[in-house]
């Protein structure tokens, strides 16, 4: 039966090399105000003894937490995954680290992880929240956690946030397709209780009335069980079993787009494919790679991330809240295309 091996300690640093546990840590921190000779031993013996020393004891000294927490919805999906990239990249600046987390839209699973930062130690958090309720973020940095709000605006004053108009977004894609003449619209949604969701499709409404025309005329939303390619590609079957061919369709995010064109590949080949106009959100890496390249709303992802993770660790304390604006990026999926029913 195998035990797991002691961890290294200063002390057996000290020991192995014949020197005070005090050189040892001055070796750690300050070399240059150790001999040489007496450096080269301390170093021999900490290899040797594969010595890693521990961060979270060295924090406590200094009186300084340089470990940061994200709670995101779900780390797969790469729009979150690039939100997070742009958190690491600037907490890097400043020497903290970051540690992720999905709630997968479970409020439950969200308290879980926020209780286990909590208990971990963290300087501060960032949090997609999965409701309205911010009660227990503000209660958190009222114990002295310092939280942001990301992906969504704040609806308490207390808390800083990082959010994209999304209504903004859910307008300029539905737009964008009336443009092209399509006179009806599919929008696969995720359910209203996620703020994203709803924005998009307040959005996609404003656009419609803008064009002049009636949304309940207009468009056609379908609720996904899941909001990724499977999700996609089940509600496009199923649509094309009961309704036939749609003339254009407006997803909720660049996932759900990818399982709807692998659904027209795989039903009706290339030309399904290029027949039904298809826009995603979120505009991720593989957007514009895909056989038919996705026209997509873009969100910057990285400077979400860059600015949140920005609010949690810089010194001055003041309450911001950050609002991005979301851009289209038009591409062959949603061009020109006529072939589906109106």
């Amino acid at each position: 039966m195998s035990t797991r091996a002691r961890r290294a300690s200063v002390v057996d640093v000290a020991k192995l090399a014949g020197v005070a546990v005090g050189t040892v840590s001055n070796v750690l921190n300050r070399p240059e105000v150790v001999a040489p000779a007496t450096r080269e031993k301390v170093m021999a013996a900490i290899e040797e003894l594969h010595f890693v020393r521990n961060g979270r004891a060295r924090e406590l000294r200094a009186g300084r937490i340089s470990t940061v927490g994200a709670i995101l919805l779900d780390i797969r999906n790469p729009f979150f995954t690039d939100v997070a990239r742009g958190a690491e990249d600037r907490l890097a600046q400043d020497d903290y680290t970051l540690m992720l987390a999905s709630s997968d839209d479970d409020p439950a699973r969200e308290q879980k992880y926020l209780r286990l930062f909590e208990e971990h130690g963290v300087h501060g958090m960032l949090v997609v929240p999965t409701g309205p309720d911010l009660g227990p973020l503000l209660a958190m940095q009222d114990r002295g956690v310092r939280m942001v709000v990301l992906d969504a605006p704040s609806s308490l004053p207390e808390l800083c946030s990082v959010a994209v108009d999304d209504e903004a977004g859910g307008a300029l894609a539905a737009g964008h397709l009336l443009s092209q003449g399509h006179e009806r619209l599919v929008f696969l949604n995720g359910p209203h209780t996620i703020r994203q969701c709803a924005g998009r499709r307040a959005g996609v409404d404003r656009a419609v009335r803008e064009a002049g025309l009636d949304p309940e005329q207009v468009v056609v939303e379908v609720l996904l069980s899941s909001l990724d390619a499977a999700g996609g590609d089940e509600a496009m079957q199923r649509i094309l079993d009961d309704t036939g061919v749609p003339s254009a369709v407006f997803c909720v995010n660049d996932l759900v787009a990818v399982g709807v064109q692998r659904c027209l590949r795989r039903v009706g080949g290339a030309e399904l494919l290029t027949r039904v106009a298809v826009v995603g959100y979120d505009d991720i890496d593989i957007a514009s790679e895909l056989a038919v390249p996705l026209t997509s709303v873009r969100q910057p992802t990285h400077e979400m991330g860059s600015a949140a993770a920005d609010l949690l660790v810089r010194a001055d304390l003041t309450v911001e809240h950050v609002v991005f604006q979301p851009e289209l990026v038009v591409r062959a999926s949603s061009v020109a295309h006529r072939g589906g029913l109106a």
